[in-house]
């Protein structure tokens, strides 16, 4: 006797509702996607693109905000910034020599210092917890907190800093807020202090993405503590020293707080920064055309560091 076998329902007619009808596909107009991003947009265009717009405007004019009338100068004030015989050229080039200065002596230590400290929370031990909390603690006091509080301790007269060196032989009539080199030392160091907790978090997440396996194949080839560091831990953070990097030549390059906080520019502006004297250009001598073509020579001139350090590393990615 032969059965007939009923053929069962297809995957398309089980994935069908029970109405019978079948889904109809989800249709996206060419514009949904902007209504998605359009608060985005509406903040940047707001608070980005129209600020910068507007900074150029006002460094083609002669913008004092206590007249009301600016003129309109061109390309005076910047042209006013690269003659020798002017009155700002000079004052912004000594500033932005000051700012080249500061970040030549505090963004490698804030490569390295980091850097150790991240290899040391990495490791396991009792108390690893706390040890992380106490190196990343200082990051989160404000500017004005660390400036008046190191403005303190460095003084040349009370400050605890000389203080401590005598009682350990060395020199203590160090003026730390007022005389070169040690102004720049103190600077450098404060800021170290400071903002080192963040770059070291920053490693740490780095490291912790390295997988454990490569760590291993390299103690069985025989490769040494050294070794595994350079062949294993510095490769695999490139991308996290990337933005190390360039984000800390930026923080350095636009230091204002700690200089106006601890040595004031002192001496003799030897410590004013740019950004310090652009905030001193236009909220203080009201010549905002000045101050706001200072800023954009500045932005060029990080943006040319910035993409200096994004073709290095390009480079040595490209030669491995």
């Amino acid at each position: 006797m032969v059965q007939r076998l009923k053929a069962g329902p297809s995957a398309a007619q089980e994935r069908r509702p029970r109405g019978g009808t079948p889904p109809r596909a989800v249709r996206h107009r060419w514009w949904t996607p902007y209504v998605f991003m359009a608060p985005y947009l509406a903040l940047f265009l707001t608070f980005v693109v129209a600020p910068v717009v507007y900074g150029l405007w006002i460094s083609l004019h002669d913008w004092d905000i206590n007249v009301p009338v600016k003129p309109f100068v061109g390309l005076d004030n910047y042209r006013e910034l690269f003659d020798p015989d002017g009155v700002d050229g000079p004052r912004f080039w000594r500033a932005m020599r000051a700012t080249g200065v500061f970040t030549a002596l505090s963004v490698p230590l804030l490569l390295v210092v980091p850097l150790l400290v991240a290899l040391l929370m990495n490791g396991r031990f009792r108390g690893r917890t706390l040890y992380r909390a106490v190196y990343f603690a200082p990051y989160v006091l404000g500017v004005a907190v660390v400036g008046l509080l190191w403005r303190f301790l460095l003084d040349g007269n009370i400050g605890l800093v000389n203080h401590y060196l005598g009682l350990l032989g060395l020199p203590d009539d160090l003026q730390w807020t007022t005389d070169t080199p040690a102004a720049w030392w103190g600077l450098v160091l404060v800021t170290v202090w400071w903002t080192l907790g963040f770059n070291a978090v920053i490693y740490l997440a780095g490291l912790q993405d390295i997988p454990a396996e490569l760590y291993e194949s390299a103690r069985v080839d025989g490769a040494n503590a050294w070794h595994r560091f350079r062949h294993v831990t510095l490769p695999g953070l490139r991308p996290v020293a990337l933005f190390v990097v360039n984000s800390t030549l930026l923080a350095s390059a636009n230091m204002f707080g700690q200089s106006y906080l601890i040595t004031t520019g002192a001496p003799a502006d030897e410590t004013k920064t740019a950004i310090y004297l652009i905030a001193e250009t236009g909220l203080r001598r009201f010549e905002m055309g000045s101050a706001s073509a200072m800023s954009f020579v500045l932005a060029l001139a990080l943006m040319a560091a910035s993409a200096l350090v994004f073709r290095i590393f390009r480079e040595r990615q490209e030669d491995r």
